[in-house]
């Protein structure tokens, strides 16, 4: 069997890395048989269900047929595989290990003959190596290379020559024709020609943009450890290694800070006392994806989110956590709990405004409790079979 492929999505780049790590350290102990490609070739694709995008990532990818291991530091996810945080690597070589089950590695073919490595550029990835090219990238062999060669038909110019001209001409229509492969001459022109230019080095993508909002920064997963973001008054605790916040109860006070321009500077790292003493005095700790709902209802200021459309469909796989500052959501979600609708015709079953229904979708796609609703493929229609009770009905 093929070597099965992984690959990596809905993520910042630090996580990928992190990962990219953790699966150098957890291949060999896995028994090998698996390869990074790009998420869109892979087989399997692990996406972050803890960033803000992730849930919408897992409904792309789930539309698409593909199979979805959840990174989260939830006990649990809605993808039929996990994998915890922080990532361990020998977590990550038992779900491979898993994923692959019983069935067998397909070992590469070796090269007969490999010259050794020439040097690469800084900055450039090497040439695919013969072992590397998968089946279908291989050519398919001519019909010349196909068929074995033939001594006998290799060495009849040559016999021709040294017999008489009489018998030599006999040879050009010989009574039966035998197929042999072509030897194509050698060009002398190739000797002479300059070799090809170098190739340029690929340029190296840029890192992407520094995140302008808390919304954007709790899905960027760029925060480590403990930190504390205040803004007019209000004091938030962020445990992003936890996934959980100290603050508020309500969350309609913590509008100013998804509402401000936030930058790296505005996040301060919190000691070991200082985090116990405000900890306690905010009460209990809350699920980070709490805030991430909040961030998604912000953020579209009463439009969907890029990628979607007021005629597309949506649904509820189940009942979301209503909060009790948003009684219009329990309306809205009802209407939604009847079946796939757009946003037009959920907010004149719940009577209310399109853009509070455009906000609701929102952020129940970043929390994994809507999904774009898809019409099945039709089945195919099965064909009349005759037969002794077929004729009699039609009698």
């Amino acid at each position: 069997m093929a070597v099965l492929t992984l690959g990596f999505t809905g993520m910042d780049s630090g996580t990928e890395s992190e990962l990219r790590r953790a699966f150098e350290q957890a291949l060999p102990a896995s028994g090998g048989g698996w390869q990074l490609v790009g998420d869109t070739h892979a087989d399997y694709v692990v996406v972050d269900m803890d960033s803000m995008y992730g849930p919408m990532s897992w409904l792309r990818l789930h539309a698409a047929g593909k199979q979805v291991i959840g990174l989260t530091g939830a006990p649990r996810t809605q993808t039929p595989f996990r994998i915890g945080r922080p990532v361990d690597p020998d977590e990550l070589a038992a779900l491979l290990r898993e994923v692959r089950g019983d069935r067998p590695i397909d070992p590469l073919p070796a090269p007969e003959t490999v010259a050794p490595p020439a040097a690469v550029p800084s900055g450039m990835t090497p040439s695919p190596q013969p072992q590397d090219v998968t089946p279908e990238e291989r050519p398919a062999p001519s019909v010349a290379e196909e068929l074995p060669p033939n001594p006998e038909a290799v060495a009849e110019p040559a016999r021709a020559a040294q017999q008489p001209p009489s018998a030599a001409v006999a040879q050009v229509v010989p009574a039966a024709p035998s197929i042999a492969p072509r030897v194509p001459e050698p060009d002398a022109t190739l000797a002479t020609q300059a070799p090809p230019a170098p190739v340029p080095p690929a340029p190296v993508p840029t890192r992407s943009a520094e995140p302008e909002t808390l919304a954007e920064w709790l899905a960027s997963g760029r925060l480590r450890g403990r930190q504390r973001i205040e803004h007019a008054g209000i004091s938030l605790l962020v445990d992003d290694d936890q996934r959980q916040y100290f603050g508020p109860s309500a969350l309609k006070p913590l509008a100013p800070l998804f509402g401000k321009a936030v930058s790296l500077a505005d996040f301060e790292a919190v000691n070991a006392d200082a985090w116990s003493a405000q900890a306690a005095a905010s009460g209990a700790p809350q699920p980070l994806a709490r805030l991430v709902w909040y961030g998604a209802l912000l953020a579209g200021h009463g439009r969907l989110a890029p990628g979607f459309d007021t005629e597309d469909r949506f649904r509820l796989t189940k009942w979301p956590q209503t909060e009790r500052e948003f009684p219009k959501h329990f309306r809205i979600a009802t209407a939604m709990m009847k079946g796939p609708a757009t946003i037009a015709e959920i907010a004149e079953a719940s009577n209310v405004p399109a853009s509070d229904v455009a906000d609701f979708v929102n952020a129940s796609l970043a929390s994994g409790f809507a999904e774009p609703y898809r019409e099945p493929e039709p089945e195919p229609e099965v064909p009349k079979t005759g037969g002794l009770f077929g004729r009699l009905r039609g009698r």
